[in-house]
């Protein structure tokens, strides 16, 4: 009797261990963390307080931007600092519930980060396909619906996986080989029958994941189809480039995404540890910390804003001078 209730006993608290393998050199990886979510910090908050502020910014593509802002921000702020505390103050140990509401957070979110790209990939569809009727199609109220819908999505699909790690009998010890609490590195450390907490993943990955790449994918066959048939070829240049930032976007976000799953499934035991860890954190910290500077440099719009203010203050310094 007193084996089951160890078996099924559920620690009140798990130990993040950080980069397993790393933790004699966990002092220069946050480093780069550190420099990564200051820029993701800054860089969003600012983009957010420009789409704000800015009249010529109120447009569509706009205001999906502004949705990925503060998705990036809820990552990267779900993970960031406490992978920070475990490389600084070997701060590692966690409640139990603390882990399961960082879990919903950082795959909830991730989650709408996919979804969200999706949507800018149809609003890119509708701007190259449809520009006459851009503004009628996209309007507030739908822009509204489309967001709420995405972010519904995610919390509906991933609400089940703190109930199916609950449920799971733990006697393997509380020591997660993580910086965060991924939803099947918790699952590991059970003794239990974590079948059903692997299909259930891979069924969420393929409705989230599988779904926003085929509309992904769809949309800019129908934008290149588009662009080829414009007979100028700087109205096909001006076409595609409204594009661009969207593309980098899509690059960051799902290179690493790619990489982490193919490597869990199919890298066995040749992909070692600590690159596993350091991939699942790229994952979550390069969208955050690119997404504004590539949409900064690559907008226009978004670039002319920020000269505008920066012409600006200098002018404001140089009166008061």
């Amino acid at each position: 009797m007193l084996k089951l209730n160890k078996t099924e006993w559920v620690p009140p608290s798990f130990i993040l261990n950080g980069v397993p393998g790393l933790e004699d050199v966990h002092i220069w990886i946050s480093f780069p963390f550190c420099s990564m979510y200051v820029v993701a910090m800054a860089g969003n908050c600012g983009l957010l307080y420009l789409i704000y502020c800015e009249d010529s910014l109120h447009k569509p593509m706009y205001y999906f931007l502004a949705m990925l802002s503060l998705t990036d921000l809820v990552i990267c702020s779900s993970t960031v600092p406490k992978a920070l505390s475990i490389f600084w103050f070997h701060l590692k140990k966690i409640g139990s519930d603390g882990c399961l509401i960082q879990m919903f957070f950082v795959h909830t979110f991730t989650g709408m980060e996919s979804g969200v790209l999706m949507l800018m990939a149809l609003d890119r569809y509708v701007a190259i396909c449809y520009p006459l009727r851009y503004s009628t199609i996209l309007t507030n109220p739908v822009i509204a619906k489309a967001g709420l819908s995405t972010f519904l999505r995610g919390v509906l699909l991933i609400i089940p996986f703190p109930f199916l790690i609950k449920r799971l009998p733990y006697c393997r010890g509380n020591v997660i080989p993580h910086t965060y609490c991924d939803h099947m590195s918790v699952a590991k450390l059970s003794c239990g029958n974590t079948k059903v907490n692997a299909i259930y993943g891979l069924i969420v990955a393929l409705l989230i994941g599988g779904f926003d790449i085929l509309c992904i994918t769809v949309s800019y066959t129908m934008i290149l189809r588009a662009v080829v048939s414009l007979s100028s070829a700087e109205a096909r240049r001006k076409a595609f480039s409204t594009c661009t930032a969207h593309i980098c976007a899509i690059v960051f976000s799902y290179s690493p995404a790619f990489f982490s799953f193919f490597s869990h499934r199919f890298g066995g035991h040749t992909v070692p540890p600590s690159c596993h860890i350091i991939m699942a954190n790229i994952y979550l910290l390069l969208p955050p910390t690119m997404n504004p500077v590539v949409y900064g440099v690559k907008t226009k719009q978004i670039r002319d804003c920020v000269l505008g203010i920066l012409s600006g203050s200098k002018n404001t310094k140089s009166q008061n001078i």
